[in-house]
């Protein structure tokens, strides 16, 4: 069921990002504000170096602390997130938020199987012994249709394509129920079936579970899928905000007519995905 406690279960407010380097100080992000309610999703587009992906690694506190500046106000769970150290940033990531990278293969330890490595994610967030451990890992991967999981298991990161392990990101990332589950283009690797089975499963999580998702995606088509809200960004700034009907029928800013514009040429004539 989703409760009534916290309904903004993430708020960024007026957040700054700033790398140093020899020619001085370089603004990447901002006046960055938005809030995810429980069991939302929330679009975030552009094209790339827009600043997506600085945005999630700020709210993640996965910024390099000697390069970069965050400043602002990332409040998860009501709970401020900006500036906490690592030893208690490591225990909010995968509990209280999870995160789908792009590139799978830089999500796994080349040296450890499938099976060490999420048996002790789980571990590390619960009380559950390994073989109850790996009772949710064996679930969690029936989930989003990768075969035979007790063998997966066994296997090394290399001995998998990178769309299975995009999958097995996908099913650590959500077999805690986080309240947050960031997802930087999360179908990128995979093929349209394998599309439709990983976004109709971040889509159960959201409803059964009411996970929070932000979904960063340059594919309009499945954010027109997936989105509540869509907040498009350009040159380190959410140029515009608003619910998904909205912001596909009547776009105010013209970069977001100039992307949507951009995605009825390349895709007039592509089957839009629907789900049941």
């Amino acid at each position: 069921m989703l409760g009534t406690e916290h309904p903004n279960v993430l708020q960024v407010s007026d957040l700054h990002v700033h790398v140093k380097s020899n020619n001085g100080v370089n603004t990447l992000v901002q006046d960055i504000n938005f809030t995810l309610k429980r069991g939302k999703i929330l679009g975030l587009v552009g094209e790339s170096g827009c600043g997506k992906t600085v945005t999630s690694m700020s709210i993640l506190q996965l910024l390099d602390r000697k390069t970069k500046t965050i400043e602002g106000s990332i409040v998860v769970k009501g709970r401020e997130l900006n500036g906490l150290d690592d030893i208690e940033m490591r225990k909010i990531r995968g509990k209280d938020i999870a995160f789908i990278m792009q590139n799978p293969m830089n999500a796994f330890t080349p040296v450890f199987t499938i099976g060490h490595q999420f048996i002790e994610t789980i571990q590390s967030h619960t009380q559950w012994n390994k073989k109850q451990a790996t009772e949710i890992a064996i679930e969690a991967m029936h989930h989003v249709n990768l075969p035979d999981p007790v063998k997966l298991l066994k296997y090394y990161p290399f001995q998998l394509s990178g769309g299975m392990l995009q999958r097995v990101m996908i099913a650590i990332a959500a077999c805690l129920h986080p309240a947050v589950i960031i997802a930087d283009e999360p179908t990128t690797a995979l093929d349209v079936n394998n599309q439709k089975i990983v976004l109709r499963h971040l889509d159960k999580i959201r409803s059964e579970y009411g996970s929070a998702i932000l979904l960063i995606s340059h594919d309009l088509g499945v954010i027109s899928e997936m989105a509540d809200e869509v907040a498009v960004m350009q040159n380190g700034r959410i140029v515009e905000k608003a619910d998904v009907f909205q912001l596909f029928d009547e776009p105010q800013h013209e970069y977001t007519k100039k992307l949507l514009n951009a995605r009825s040429i390349l895709h007039s004539d592509e089957p839009i995905i629907h789900f049941a």
